[in-house]
């Protein structure tokens, strides 16, 4: 297929989630997670066509699909949704039952793929930073053996040698059931746990793996086989852009401060007008 040689990082990240999706999976996604979902549907409108997928939001369980948007976000799980449930019934029959892929993003992540999504800082009472919080990630990692995981933007305050808090099980002694997450994307890379600790199996193109290094709070892992991540196809592109999501909401998760909000702003003028 031909490669595309004009594409955004934002558009790499959801083509490789999309790759680590097999016809007749079943995912799950959580909230304010637009890379994942642009991954999930361009899964399903390429080489997965039996994907089913469910979300927090709504809490539906979907086969069809919407672009995505902001102002109507809801309008994907809602309006397209073959089945709604409560979180409590999702994570006692849902979860155990059909065991469905997810993509999670620490905000903290060690070496064996424990994540924190509490907060920054020891002081639970004080901490540096509060974060959105852990939603049903201690409920599924602890279980699960379909667990994946993806990061943005590749940072020293993302990947840390101990995490401040621990939310979300890795790959650890500790465990009884489940497994750690399989695999891990970043805005320069791709990673797995082959031998229980992140390890780069290909590299993003334009990246280094000495910038890898030295963005990371630890060491890191080579594969033997490590090469230059594949680029999307052209038509993988053309869907993101065209179909998918035309407003671009997928790299507001790349983005910080003035910049997310601008671009917020500017999203939801095209989608109200």
């Amino acid at each position: 297929m031909n490669k595309s040689s004009d594409f955004t990082i934002d558009e790499l990240i959801s083509v490789c989630i999309s790759r680590q999706i097999k016809d007749g999976d079943i995912v799950a996604q959580g909230i304010a997670t637009p890379l994942v979902a642009a991954g999930y549907i361009l899964a399903k409108c390429t080489h997965a066509p039996n994907l089913y997928f469910a979300s927090a939001i709504g809490q539906g369980v979907c086969q069809d699909w919407a672009p995505l948007g902001l102002s109507k976000i809801e309008s994907l799980w809602l309006d397209k949704a073959i089945t709604s449930f409560g979180f409590a019934r999702a994570a006692t029959e849902l979860l155990p039952r059909l065991a469905p892929k997810e993509f999670f993003r620490p905000g903290q992540m060690d070496q064996c793929g424990n994540s924190n999504n509490i907060a920054f800082g020891a002081n639970y009472a004080k901490p540096r930073m509060r974060m959105p919080g852990s939603g049903g990630i201690p409920d599924v990692t602890v279980l699960s053996d379909q667990i994946y995981l993806y990061v943005p933007r590749h940072s020293k305050v993302t990947f840390v040698p101990q995490l401040d808090f621990l939310s979300g099980m890795g790959h650890t002694p500790n465990r009884k059931l489940g497994k750690g997450p399989h695999y891990l994307i970043t805005d320069l890379g791709q990673f797995d746990f082959a031998n229980g600790v992140m390890r780069v199996i290909s590299i993003h193109p334009g990246e280094t793996l000495e910038r890898i290094k030295a963005k990371t709070g630890f060491a890191v892992e080579v594969a033997p086989q490590c090469a230059e991540t594949e680029p999307p196809t052209v038509e993988e592109v053309r869907l993101l852009r065209e179909a998918i999501d035309p407003l671009g909401v997928r790299r507001l998760e790349l983005l910080g401060g003035a910049a997310r909000k601008d671009a917020m702003r500017e999203i939801l003028e095209k989608e109200l007008n």
